[in-house]
């Protein structure tokens, strides 16, 4: 477990909050001490080390007692119940509890220890108390509130990834039945012809396999598996298709160490033989182009399709998952372009690979490295 989310004990409480919560308000009292240290340095010379020892301690001392009293009782009981009336009233009780305290105090100081040296008003007292206690309140409030908001963002984006890690576990794990079934049948097929093509066949669903069972289960991959990964999966497709399609797939550009998100090329190219070379009566055709930089990789899928309406450009579920899954793994790096025309279909994906130029440049430094 990480250091700063490690549960650390409340003193006088069997509440625990982690570390990064503590270290974050006491850095804010801290800072509040440290301004009325400054603020109050004056008493040490009119009144005394002792007096104005006692006045900073006082001061932050019941601060602090109605800031937690306020978050850690009447904020979950009372507002986050709506039961505005009743928070409301035990704030300014407790407020004002603080102000009769406190300017006692200050009135006892500067009437009789200070004297004539500073003249003593009881109401000004009250008031300047009275609006610093609110101030301070309100910005201990504001700082629960920054805190809960930033964990809550936290715990969103934590399920929003645990989503997607489940989303590729089941991408995984669950091979089309329809294009294994299919592969099956023509390797049966294949065999019972004892065609050359059949062991070529075993090996690509094999490295397919492989891939899908052991290689994918990481958060990132090398390019060039998941190059091989399309393929494979596009040459069995030519072999289920035959004669009835026209597919191609070119690659162009250099492969040099690039990673990507595992299994995340595939809707396109399963989304075209699914919707635009199966669902096709006549010759089907289908062309794949990839483009392969140091920092990026642009995948265009084309095909055919029934000449049906064009829907709203969206595509099926396929495509709506893997647009989620871009925007979670490569925010502000992407771009996702669909042209659905009748008997036409068109897709186009342009990814910034993480670091990848990073790499690069540093690869490049080492090589140019003096002796």
């Amino acid at each position: 477990m990480d250091f700063l989310e490690r549960p650390l004990k409340l003193p006088l409480s069997n509440r625990t909050v982690p570390v990064k919560y503590a270290l974050v308000h006491t850095g804010y009292w801290i800072l509040i001490t440290g301004f009325f240290l400054y603020e109050k340095r004056y008493l040490i010379y009119k009144a005394s080390l002792s007096y104005f020892a006692v006045c900073v301690v006082m001061r932050v001392a019941l601060l602090i007692g109605i800031a937690y009293l306020n978050l850690h009782y009447f904020l979950p009981r009372y507002l986050l119940k709506r039961r505005y009336g009743r928070y409301f009233a035990l704030v300014m009780l407790s407020i004002l509890s603080y102000l009769l305290a406190q300017s006692l105090f200050d009135y006892y100081l500067y009437g009789y220890v200070i004297g004539p040296m500073r003249n003593s008003d009881l109401w000004e007292s009250l008031s300047y108390n009275f609006f610093s206690t609110l101030w301070y309140l309100g910005l201990m409030v504001a700082l629960k509130l920054s805190i809960d908001w930033y964990e809550q963002q936290r715990i969103l984006q934590k399920i929003r990834v645990e989503k997607l890690q489940a989303e590729v576990d089941f991408l995984r794990s669950q091979v089309n039945p329809h294009f294994l079934f299919n592969s099956l049948n023509n390797l049966y097929a294949l065999t019972l012809r004892k065609s050359d093509q059949a062991p070529d066949v075993v090996l690509k669903l094999s490295e397919m396999m492989e891939y899908m069972l052991y290689d994918s289960d990481d958060v990132r991959v090398p390019l060039d598996k998941e190059i091989r990964y399309l393929q494979n999966y596009i040459e069995l497709e030519k072999i289920r298709c035959g004669d009835h399609a026209e597919i191609a797939f070119d690659v162009s550009g250099p492969l040099n160490g690039q990673e990507i998100a595992p299994l995340l090329l595939l809707p396109l190219v399963e989304n075209a033989f699914k919707h635009g070379v199966g669902k096709q009566s006549k010759t089907a055709w289908l062309r794949g182009k990839m483009e392969l930089d140091h920092a990026a990789v642009t995948l265009t899928v084309e095909n055919n399709k029934p000449a049906l309406p064009p829907s709203n450009g969206k595509g099926g579920i396929g495509l709506v998952n893997l647009r989620q899954r871009l925007e979670l793994l490569y925010p502000g790096r992407h771009t996702l372009d669909t042209e659905d025309r009748p008997g036409y279909y068109k897709v186009t994906l342009n990814i910034t690979l993480a670091g990848a130029e990073e790499k690069r440049q540093t690869e490049n430094a080492d090589n140019h490295e003096p002796l």
